[in-house]
């Protein structure tokens, strides 16, 4: 019996030794603003556990918790979230915590003979076999031996129950001593020929094995870096890199010539600010807005003029914007200049083909300039001397490593020159133009950052010594960017832009008055990015935009003035925006970009709406009732469906073949009866009478890549428009309280291939391009006077068959350089008096059809070289000088015709911005 009872105690007591030690034991923990390891700590001393870690694995973050009766496992899995840490209890009181890896206690079945040869990114569900949702990373000691010298991270902490073969790294790169993003910089897998490309945020994405990687960047005029990279899962890396003392060895950066390719949307293209340093400009100063002028599909209507046209629409089709805030007018001195510090920008993105579905509002283009990051640890600044213009940009440095200040002013002292010409007219001018930006950065944190932008220019000219002209832009936005995570980013921006002018006159006779005009809109925009897979990521966000329109305030100058008081009244409206889109690569040589935004405008009271006859042409005699409108009362609503359709399919890794449609809506237009852009014409948005334009366009390109960093690439396209604006003949545009009396709205068809090729290495670079296009429209009426050239198509005031743009630059060594610019173009179309006949004895002349003939053709050939200092490290400034001749053949390029009769004959006379050689010299520093 006491056998037996002591077999039963001893079964007993074994029974609740295995509960004991299957059960585990539940504990309190109190914490209070402590660290991760005072708080292991703490569990340790409480539990008389003993816990094992390195206090460099966790940051000095303050955390605050309270557990109650729960076991070890649970509060070491909660204060463990987030981190790359895990841990490995080892018996009843003993925790082992490891960094990114999981310790394993039994080794995987078949890990003796079955360890794979290498490991295929493209595998993401590949395990190894028998061990269910596990794949052990293997280190070759012989592909580690070269880089043992290499800083080695490891990333991404370990899950024994993800099945992936391959995980996701991102990040950012910056430069170390600015602290701003590097684009098109390129990190690249050494051993596997994987890589990628940063975008213009830094910001980079690649897909590699797990385990060992061998990582280094690649950029023209930057260090480059390596490091070996143990990936144990997703993760983030993000790069410091240098600029390069030495001179660099050629470098091919394949990934960055392969975007070209690549890239599913077509009409993009990038220029960066420094590409404009070298191209011999008119008077020495850089323009990116000339430089985007040289490329295929985007011209000026002549030389001085204000705009540009892409792919064959009007200058009022086009979005020119600051860090989302719009600029109505980029330009300074007519176009001459850029109305934006070249020093602070950092590189403009043009698309003229499909444009993204973030972007709306424009018919034919979008310019999207982006400014530089300031310095983060240190002063920096950039400047030049010319012969009219002086710059000046600053880099000052908030919070270290964190915040910056760029603060950039420019200012014309042109005087000098016009006082300095015989022409007695000209030598009684004046003509001046200041601008002033500051931006400030702050990154955060690494999910958040932030940018701020205040800008403002102002120009002021007077040809005769009765009137002065002033025109000014205003622009400010705020925008932040936030990282949920790896694979989801989201942008919030406001933006607030103004556009003026105002005419003053003054003279002798009591007629002093002042003219003024403006345009103001507020926009907030939200947008998210999101990757759903590999291959599938998502742009969806909405954005609203409220203007005000001062259409005219005639305004008398003085109290001796007989000028009445005038006003034109108000308006306002707005113009909204929800967009969804989905860029699915289909196959490994099928990609597509497909998009909807729905966009609408509304044209809001107060406000009088004349109607008119229907079936009768607009005039004040068909003229049948006027309706008003309260405050905020809606007059109109215009709006639909806008679809963004982008596909790329790869023939081979260096060539692809490129399609895309796209129809857009525009509900706000510039009025003006001269044939290029003047700082006097005025924007109108739709109403009752006047429609927004519309188009649709197709496109189908081919890219290819050659040897020796050459790129090529020919690209076709088709665009119909509708309700285009357009003036009777004599149309009177300011102070018209019945505007829509003198527009007339019609069709426009364009059409256009260009040809580009472009070298990007070696000494020799730059690009040529050839483009063979037309732009047409038509005004079709039952009524003469809303009738032009008899209701056929014929050329807009911008149609130019012929455009041919030669950029080249020659390196001789790295301080002396030579550049080239050659632009040809067909002539403009012009009206032209034909005859002339007595009427009551008075002459008259009468007119060909609408643009029925050219002025000639337009050639011009400038020439630069560049001298810049030594390359040493440590000098207080780098510097540079820029010696260039504008128009070296001298020729006179006409800028417009007009005809005048004298002594019964009508002749015609041209004139010319710039018909001789313009020389200049500038001194450029760098700091």
């Amino acid at each position: 019996m006491s056998k037996s009872l002591g077999i039963f105690c001893i079964l007993l007591l074994t029974v609740f030794g295995l509960h004991s030690q299957i059960t585990p034991e539940r504990i309190n923990l109190e914490l209070r603003e402590v660290s991760i390891p005072e708080g292991l700590n703490t569990l340790a001393a409480e539990n008389q556990y003993r816990v094992f870690f390195q206090q460099e694995w966790f940051t000095d973050e303050k955390v605050s918790r309270s557990y109650v009766n729960q076991t070890p496992d649970a509060i070491l899995q909660d204060l463990l979230e987030g981190s790359e840490v895990s841990y490995y209890q080892y018996g009843p009181k003993t925790f082992v915590l490891t960094r990114n890896n999981v310790i394993y206690d039994q080794l995987p079945e078949g890990f003796f003979g079955n360890r794979p040869d290498s490991l295929d990114p493209s595998q993401g569900e590949g395990q190894t076999p028998g061990v269910t949702g596990v794949t052990p990373v293997f280190i070759n000691q012989e592909e580690l031996t070269p880089l043992r010298e290499v800083e080695t991270i490891r990333i991404g902490k370990q899950n024994l129950s993800d099945p992936r073969g391959s995980f996701l790294l991102s990040g950012t790169v910056r430069e170390r001593e600015s602290n701003r993003p590097l684009a098109d910089l390129v990190i690249l897998e050494r051993n596997r020929g994987l890589g990628t490309a940063t975008d213009s945020n830094g910001y980079y994405q690649l897909r590699l094995p797990a385990g060992l990687n061998f990582l280094e960047t690649r950029s023209v005029g930057k260090q480059g870096q390596q490091k070996q990279v143990i990936l144990y899962n997703d993760g983030q890396l993000d790069w410091l890199v240098e600029e390069g003392v030495e001179r660099l060895e050629e470098v091919v950066v394949e990934a960055r010539q392969d975007r070209n390719v690549e890239e599913v949307i077509s009409g993009t293209q990038v220029i960066n600010a420094e590409e404009s340093k070298d191209i011999p400009l008119v008077l020495g100063e850089r323009n990116i807005l000339d430089v985007a002028a040289s490329l295929p599909g985007i011209s000026r209507a002549g030389e001085g003029a204000l705009g540009l046209n892409v792919r064959g629409g009007r200058t009022d089709q086009n979005m020119f914007l600051l860090n989302t805030a719009i600029v109505y007018n980029p330009t300074h001195f007519f176009g001459i200049f850029q109305a934006l510090n070249p020093f602070v920008t950092q590189q403009v993105e043009i698309y003229k083909g499909v444009i993204p579905v973030q972007y709306g509002g424009r018919l034919s283009s979008v310019f999207d300039i982006r400014t530089k990051d300031g310095s983060t640890d240190g002063l920096k600044g950039e400047g030049s001397i010319g012969p009219v213009t002086a710059n000046l940009a600053l880099e000052i440095p908030v919070r270290s490593d964190k915040s910056s200040l760029v603060i950039g002013g420019r200012v014309a002292y042109s005087d000098w020159i016009l006082k300095a010409l015989d022409d007695e007219d000209l030598s009684n001018s004046t003509a001046s133009f200041y601008d002033v930006i500051a931006t400030y950065t702050d990154r955060l944190n690494d999910n958040n950052r932030i940018k701020a932008t205040g800008y403002y220019s102002k120009d002021r000219f007077s040809i005769t010594s009765d009137s002065t002209f002033r025109y000014s832009n205003r622009a400010a936005s705020v925008e932040w960017n936030h990282r949920f995570n790896d694979n989801n980013n989201a942008s919030f921006s406001l933006a607030n832009s103004r556009y003026a002018f105002d005419i003053g006159y003054d003279a002798s006779s009591n007629t002093d008055f002042n003219l003024g005009y403006s345009v103001e809109e507020t926009e907030l925009k939200g947008f998210n990015r999101l990757r759903i897979n590999d291959r599938h990521r998502l742009v969806y966000g909405l954005s609203g935009k409220y203007y005000r329109v001062n259409p005219g305030t005639l305004e008398p100058e003085g109290s001796d003035s007989d000028i009445a008081f005038q006003e034109i009244a108000r308006e306002q409206g707005v113009e909204g925006g929800v967009f969804l889109a989905d860029d699915w690569e289909a196959t490994d040589k099928l990609s597509l970009s497909a998009g909807v935004r729905l966009s609408f405008f509304t044209a809001l009271g107060p406000s009088e709406q004349t109607v008119y006859a229907p079936g009768q042409p607009r005039n004040p005699v068909t003229a049948t009732d006027t309706l008003s409108y309260g405050s905020g009362e809606s007059l109109k609503t215009y709006g639909g469906p806008e679809i963004r359709f982008s596909a790329r399919y790869l023939l081979d890794p260096t060539f692809s073949v490129k399609a895309g449609f796209s129809n857009m809506y525009q509900y706000i237009h510039t009025l003006t009866n001269t044939t290029t852009v003047s700082p006097l014409d005025t924007w109108k948005l739709s109403d009752l009478n006047i429609r927004p334009q519309t188009s649709q366009q197709v496109t189908l390109g081919f890219f290819k890549n050659l040897a020796d960093g050459l790129e090529a690439s020919v690209e076709g396209y088709y665009k119909w428009s509708q309700d285009v604006l357009d003036f009777k003949t004599g149309a009177q545009i300011l102070l018209n309280e019945a505007i829509e009396t003198e527009v007339i709205q019609g069709d426009g068809k364009a059409y256009g291939v260009e040809f580009l090729l472009k070298k990007t290495e070696g000494k020799l670079n730059g690009w040529l391009g050839y483009t063979y296009s037309r732009s047409l429209i038509r005004f079709d009426s039952p009524f003469p006077e809303e009738r032009v050239n008899n209701g056929e198509f014929f050329p807009s005031n911008y149609d130019r068959p012929h455009d041919i743009s030669l950029i080249a630059n020659y390196k001789f060594t790295q301080r002396y350089s030579a550049s080239l610019n050659f632009a040809y173009q067909t002539g403009r179309p012009v009206t032209y008096p034909i005859g002339q006949f007595n009427f009551n004895n008075a002459d008259y002349v009468f007119y060909s059809d609408r643009n029925a003939q050219r002025i000639p053709d337009y050639i011009r050939l400038d020439l630069g070289v560049s001298i810049e200092g030594n390359h040493r490290k440590n000098k207080l400034a780098h510097s540079f000088w820029t010696i260039s001749v504008y128009n070296v053949l001298g020729r006179n390029n006409p800028y417009s015709l007009f005809f005048v009769t004298e002594d019964g004959q009508v002749k015609a006379l041209q004139s010319s911005i710039f018909a001789i050689p313009i020389p200049s010299i500038t001194y450029n520093f760098k700091f």
